[in-house]
Order: structure tokens, then C-alpha cells, then sequence
């Protein structure tokens, strides 16, 4: 298949040289840094999505955005009205979701999103919902969560954080809320605190806590590297394409992948 990227970032050079090596097209790159050149691998860097030649991009199967949540929103804008189908790895946008949902079905196209693409960390949320129902029995065991990531991310806390926070509140009667922020008071009965903290060049970790007078059982997930996310982002763009090529279109998610 041929791919637009959008963002030229460690993982859009990632996904560049994995779709490579998977024999995957790469027809432009969309990099408002740069722009009017080519990456090392000879692909053209363009400013604009609609700096491409309409020809070529009539040629893409997929675009994979992965930039800034300040942006990212009017990115899938540009790619929605242009009809070419959206994985969307950049995360921090959850609040615009249903403006999003109306761009896609306004324009009768694709978008596929996660808060992360690791087959790991999408196998983790599995673990999390079933350790959640177990110990909402159990009102003595209290929960938390901690995230960490690389000082260099843009939002906080994670995307991924978000979603696994939102996991345990759909598995646990007991707990109503999560809270992110620092907290200058005890957490109320009905709470989660899900702390986050940036620093060096830590890919991402996520762990969750229930915790009793007597123990405390931890569940992690540690990302050693970035290649996780790009090969799952990979696995999401050719799922997508084939289920736009097979007539499937609208919003999409890594677990409609995974099925």
C-alpha cells in the first residue's frame, strides 16, 4: 500500500523505515519544519498537505498522523476533506472526539485512532478491566495509577493513561472519578489518582496499584523502545486500508483491530 506521513518526528522516521522494510510506499511526508526536501530514505517532505500534487495523492491508500495535539485536530480536518483514511497516533485531542466523529461521517471516509498502538499495552487494557472487576469485590484493596514518559511529550498525562483510567472506572462500582492533577487533600472514596511524572528518555510506563493494609498487587507495562507503537501503527494503517477497500468506512479503533 502507499502511505502519507504526517509528522516527521521519531516516529514518523520509524514508520518511514518500517513501511519501507514491510515493502509499503511512503508518497510524501507532511513536516511544516521542513518542507521542499527529502528524507534520507529519498522521500519528499512537503509543508502542507496541499502541497502534494493531487495525482500523487490520489495514490495513497492511508495517511498516519502522529504530530502535536495542538495541531492535530486540523490535520484530521485537511485529511477528512481530502477522503484519504486517518490512522491517528497523536493523543491529547480526546476532547474534540465528537467534532472529529461528524468531519468523518460528513465526508463519508476512515479514521482509525488509539491512545497506543503497542500490541502490548492494548493486551494490558484486557488485563486491567479483568484485575478491575476482581477487586471491586474486595473494598479493602484502594487503586491508583502512575504514568512516566520522556521529557520531550507534549501532553500530560498520557493518552494512554486516560484510557486505562477510564478502564478501571468501567470495571469498578466503587470508583466514579479520575483525578490527574496533584492532589492537596486525601482522594476521596470514590476516586482515582493517576499521577504522571516527565523525565529523560523514558518511552512510556504505565502501572496501576490495588493496594490493601496487608499487600499491594502492581500490574505494569514498560515500553523499552518506540518500536512497538510503529509496528502496531503499521498493523492499523494496512487493517484500515483493507477495510476501506472492502467498502468499511467510518471511526475506528486499535480494538476493532484486534477482533
Amino acid at each position: 500500500m502507499n502511505i502519507i506521513i504526517s509528522g516527521y518526528g521519531k516516529m514518523g522516521r520509524l514508520i518511514e523505515e518500517r513501511a519501507l522494510e514491510k515493502g509499503h510506499g511512503v508518497l510524501a511526508i507532511v513536516e511544516p519544519a521542513f518542507g521542499a526536501e527529502a528524507s534520507k530514505n529519498g522521500t519528499p517532505i512537503y509543508k502542507n498537505l496541499t502541497d502534494i500534487k493531487n495525482g500523487d495523492m490520489a495514490k495513497a491508500a492511508v495517511a498516519l498522523d502522529f504530530t502535536h495535539p495542538s495541531i492535530v485536530v486540523d490535520n484530521i480536518k485537511k485529511f477528512t476533506d481530502k477522503k484519504i483514511p486517518l490512522v491517528v497516533g497523536t493523543t491529547g485531542w480526546s476532547d474534540s472526539l465528537e467534532s472529529v466523529v461528524a468531519m468523518v461521517k460528513e465526508n463519508n471516509t476512515s479514521l482509525l485512532y488509539a491512545s497506543n498502538f503497542a500490541l502490548g499495552v492494548n493486551l494490558f487494557y484486557k488485563v486491567a478491566a479483568y484485575a478491575a472487576q476482581l477487586f471491586d469485590t474486595f473494598a479493602e484493596y484502594d487503586v491508583a495509577g502512575f504514568e512516566a514518559h520522556h521529557n520531550r511529550k507534549a501532553d500530560s498525562p498520557s493518552g494512554t493513561a486516560k484510557t486505562i483510567a477510564g478502564i478501571l472506572l468501567d470495571n469498578m462500582s466503587r470508583k466514579k472519578k479520575a483525578v490527574y492533577e496533584k492532589l492537596e487533600r486525601p482522594p476521596e472514596p470514590d476516586e482515582i489518582h493517576f499521577a504522571s511524572m516527565r523525565f529523560g528518555a523514558v518511552p512510556g510506563a504505565h502501572s496501576i496499584y490495588f493496594d490493601s493494609p496487608a499487600d499491594t498487587i502492581e500490574i505494569s507495562h514498560t515500553a523499552r523502545n518506540r518500536e512497538g507503537l510503529v509496528s502496531g501503527a503499521i498493523i492499523a494503517a494496512e487493517w484500515l486500508a483493507a477495510a476501506v477497500a472492502a467498502g468499511k468506512r467510518g471511526v475506528f479503533t486499535f480494538e476493532d483491530v484486534l477482533k
